[in-house]
């Protein structure tokens, strides 16, 4: 995949306490031209945020201490990311997680494990503006 002009200088964040997903999440993603930034749980996420100021971020739902639900709840009650992006990542694909996902602003939910088409298509999907639109 060719690294499109669109992509270039998009920062996303991926929070996941897996080292596994965090690190496949890392090479998709950079691969396709996007600035990554890893989380390990939810506080580590709220203290990266401001640094970083991420275009769209990926968070996962079952977490230690700060879970993905409390997470995005946190980052859409702030006035500075409430329009930021947020994609829930699960690997429970239930119908009661994706609507407690939407009831605390997530906007899309993303079930693991996903291949790098699924990831970048959820990039493109919410990054898209109008010069992205048409392709």
């Amino acid at each position: 995949m060719t690294m499109t002009p669109q992509a270039t200088g998009l920062k996303i964040m991926v929070i996941d306490d897996s080292s596994t997903i965090r690190r496949s999440a890392e090479i998709f993603l950079g691969q396709a031209g996007y600035q990554v930034v890893l989380a390990e749980d939810g506080f580590d996420a709220l203290a990266k945020i401001n640094d970083h100021h991420p275009d769209l971020i990926f968070c996962d739902i079952l977490m230690p201490r700060l879970d993905g639900y409390q997470t995005c709840a946190l980052i859409k009650k702030s006035a500075r990311f409430h329009t930021t992006p947020v994609l829930m990542l699960s690997s429970k694909d239930g119908l009661f997680d994706r609507a407690r996902g939407a009831m605390v602003g997530s906007a899309a939910y993303l079930t693991k494990p996903f291949t790098k088409d699924s990831l970048l298509a959820a990039v493109r999907e919410h990054t898209a503006g109008p010069a992205q639109a048409a392709d």
